[in-house]
């Protein structure tokens, strides 16, 4: 009795201050995902008030988050715009994939650290946050900006590529030989294929199967679906996050609607325990010694994301202003960093993996607002200070060439 009273006050102790700060983030309106992690710190091994009683119901916790997370994500989409974006923006997919997973891989393998580490480190790198940056575009009035389907279509084809990659991760984490794990990604493509084209052809009927008019069973049967789904995927080894995602996807019109306002609030919750759980695996003490590496790697990726998102807008035909936003609001990244650091942190391949993709979280989630507000104004100044120091030009010019800049804003 003494146990269940203590984890009763320490898990309600948890939850309230991460409502707390929650409501602290929004009031100066930036994600609460850093705040999370500081507080797994906190409690954590190392930390300032370890938790007890109430770790193992956080690891549970933890795992339906990550579930959750992934479901909602699926529930954005449905299977007709994933197809067509994979068609029209997949050389803005290929380069955004080369450009940011490279550099985890190469700073995992001059540390060391093997190729496994470099595949999952490419991982953490290669990802921006859907969730901060739907918040960002919402919090700036960007949504509808000519640059945001630009934006967009890079996430959604960020969020297909995980259907394959998690299961390779999983599969090399797990330390399957190379025909078992060719076998596990090539049951993730054929599971992929098939739920796509199910969803185009008969996700009405699977969404009227589904579909009910009491939001108790509506909420009942998803949740049920999706934890059944994720538990046969990761007993063949594809991985829970990309069952749940593949539920989602296979979901459509007012089931997705209807599912995704219930979900919300849970998802919320248990997101926020996993981002804790994650931080209380990670010893505050560890991250002094990778905090360099981890801003050499988020000044690097930062470049890099602002030249993929310049690079797709520009292919769709924006302007010069657009460009730079487009790349500016790309910089963030969160959750499926956090998920991929959290299987390898999980396996134990390697020590300084989890508090390194800690640092270079923190960074990017905080910098990535800020990078949003100020990339395009920065680049629009600085350009125009080049182009006087080339050439001088008459009033009228300077005139005629702000009326240029006004005219390339779209």
């Amino acid at each position: 009795m003494h146990s269940s009273a203590v984890f009763l006050i320490e898990f309600g102790c948890l939850i309230l201050g991460l409502g707390l700060l929650g409501r602290f983030a929004g009031r100066f309106r930036f994600s609460p995902i850093p705040l999370y992690l500081l507080a797994g710190l906190a409690f954590g091994e190392g930390g300032l008030l370890p938790l007890g009683a109430s770790e193992d119901f956080v690891a549970v916790g933890a795992e339906i988050g990550v579930i959750l997370l992934l479901l909602m994500l699926g529930l954005e989409y449905t299977a007709t715009d994933l197809v067509s974006h994979l068609r029209t923006h997949y050389p803005a997919g290929l380069l955004d994939a080369v450009l940011n997973a490279l550099p985890g891989a190469v700073l995992a393998l001059l540390l060391g650290w093997g190729p496994v580490a470099a595949v999952v480190l490419a991982g953490v790198t290669w990802v921006s946050s859907s969730g901060v940056i739907a918040k960002i575009l919402g919090d700036l009035g960007r949504l509808g900006n000519r640059e945001t389907p630009a934006i967009l279509s890079i996430l959604v084809l960020e969020d297909l590529s995980m259907a394959v990659y998690l299961p390779i991760v999983t599969a090399l984490l797990a330390g399957v030989g190379l025909a078992a794990g060719g076998v596990t990604l090539a049951i993730a493509v054929g599971v992929l294929t098939l739920v796509l084209v199910l969803a185009v052809r008969f996700g009405r009927l699977v969404s009227r199967f589904v579909s009910s008019d009491d939001p108790e069973k509506l909420l009942l049967v998803v949740l049920g679906v999706t934890l059944v789904v994720a538990g046969v995927a990761q007993q063949l080894q594809v991985s829970a996050a990309v069952g749940a995602f593949l539920v989602g996807i296979a979901l459509s019109g007012e089931v997705a609607e209807g599912a995704t306002s219930l979900l919300a609030p849970l998802r919320d919750l248990f997101a926020a325990v996993f981002f804790v759980f994650f931080g209380l695996h990670t010893d505050p003490a560890s991250i002094p010694p990778v905090l360099l590496p981890a801003l050499a790697l988020a000044a690097v990726t930062t470049a890099t994301k602002i030249a993929t998102g310049y690079w797709a807008a520009r292919r769709a035909g924006i302007g010069p202003r657009g460009r730079w936003r487009a790349g500016g609001t790309l910089v963030a990244r969160g959750e499926f960093s956090i998920v991929i650091a959290g299987l390898a942190v999980t396996s134990g391949i390697e020590p300084s993996l989890g508090p390194l993709a800690t640092a270079y979280v923190l960074i990017l989630v905080l910098l990535g607002p800020l990078t949003a507000r100020w990339t395009e104004p920065l680049a629009t100044r600085l350009t125009a200070r080049s182009r006087r120091r080339r050439t001088p030009v008459s009033p009228s010019a300077h005139e005629a060439l702000g009326d240029q800049d006004t005219v390339g804003r779209t």
